[in-house]
């Protein structure tokens, strides 16, 4: 497939744009700043703004989906919904987060005590993205949130599936490398199973 992928040089964006080169499709990675990507065969570099939809339209047309890894503080959903749907891609994948998961019926792991200040603001606007994701009657979107720990490290290829709420082991801990979540995500890329959905993944 032919992929735009927002936010390259992010560290869950770099994860995916390998393991979606690896496996053979087409990457135009877009970001504020290329100066941090390295070429490789297959990888297509553009400067782009999540923000700025007339200019992020011309540059996402002619692809087969669009991936968002972008952090939510410096995106916005409807510019992003309006530039993809304006460019005729027919699918949007979003790098989630765990905040929005449920911890229990109507609880959120944001709103737990133990959830770290520091990540708040991201993890709202986070939940604010997914909101209006979920308004979107048109768009064929996915968003997929990791686990509460979220770090690079080992590409195993097993990992769980679930659906609106936090993922954790016998243990209590609740965690995804980045590099199985790129599996994940490459995995609904080529068959789609959450069309319109938010799901997760966790050990």
């Amino acid at each position: 497939m032919k992929v735009a992928l927002i936010g390259i040089t992010g560290r869950v964006g770099s994860r995916v744009a390998d393991e979606l080169l690896k496996r053979g499709h087409q990457v135009t990675g877009i970001a504020r700043n290329l100066s941090d990507v390295n070429p490789q065969p297959g990888l297509t570099i553009k400067q782009g703004d999540a923000t700025d939809p007339e200019a992020l339209t011309s540059i996402l047309a002619g692809h087969d989906a669009v991936i968002s890894a972008s952090r939510f503080v410096s995106s916005d959903a409807k510019p992003l919904l309006h530039a993809v749907k304006d460019a005729g891609v027919p699918r949007l994948l979003v790098v989630g987060g765990a905040g929005s998961l449920q911890v229990a019926p109507g609880k959120m792991l944001i709103d737990t005590p133990e959830f770290p200040d520091a990540y708040k603001p991201e993890a709202r606007a986070g939940v604010v993205f997914l909101d209006v994701l979920r308004q979107e009657k048109v768009l064929n979107w996915t968003f997929l949130s990791p686990s509460a720990l979220f770090e690079p490290g080992e590409r195993t290829g097993k990992f769980r599936v679930g659906d609106d709420t936090l993922l954790a082991d016998d243990e209590g801990k609740s965690w995804i490398s980045m590099e199985d979540y790129a599996i994940a995500l490459a995995d609904e890329l080529e068959t789609p199973k959450h069309s319109r959905r938010r799901y997760t993944v966790g050990y």
